[in-house]
């Protein structure tokens, strides 16, 4: 299987009711399971590369939110991966609830393909909410903070 059609099979998986799917063939064999986010087992991750990784882009667009929270906006994912507020498990959290960034303050790491990418904040403000546990899979522009740039 190519990568793309690897990437169809997981998005289509995400998007109905299976939980697991395994596919065997003579040339390979894949197993992919869908864990519901209470039972997403934790793990920290895994230790980074020596080699400094380039940050990549981050998106941060207004949020969709009740009037309450209008000025908050998000921080999404650039990529699917894996999302960990840690550089390793001995690690302090980049950032914390209520805590405050600035412009180009790395706010998480997303392993995609054994790469450790450095997602920065592209706004200054106040993190008011994380939108996604520790060692969680991500999507492609799923929203990963909340940020009062008031804050």
């Amino acid at each position: 299987m190519k990568p793309k059609e690897i990437q169809d099979l997981i998005d289509y998986i995400s998007n109905t009711g299976l939980a697991e799917v395994k596919i065997k063939t003579e040339e390979f064999e894949l197993s992919v399971k869908k864990y519901a986010d209470s039972a997403t087992p934790v793990t920290g991750p895994q230790p980074m590369p020596a080699a400094p990784v380039a940050a990549a882009p981050v998106v941060a667009t207004p949020a969709p939110s009740p009037a309450a929270s209008s000025n908050l906006v998000e921080i999404k994912s650039p990529m699917i991966g894996t999302f960990y507020l840690t550089a390793n498990p001995e690690s302090a959290p980049f950032v914390t609830e209520g805590g405050s960034i600035s412009a180009g303050k790395t706010v998480c790491i997303i392993e995609a393909m054994k790469l450790f990418n450095e997602i920065e904040s592209e706004i200054s403000g106040k993190i008011v909410k994380i939108l996604v546990p520790n060692a969680s899979p991500v999507e492609y522009d799923q929203p990963l903070f909340l940020v009062d740039p008031a804050g």
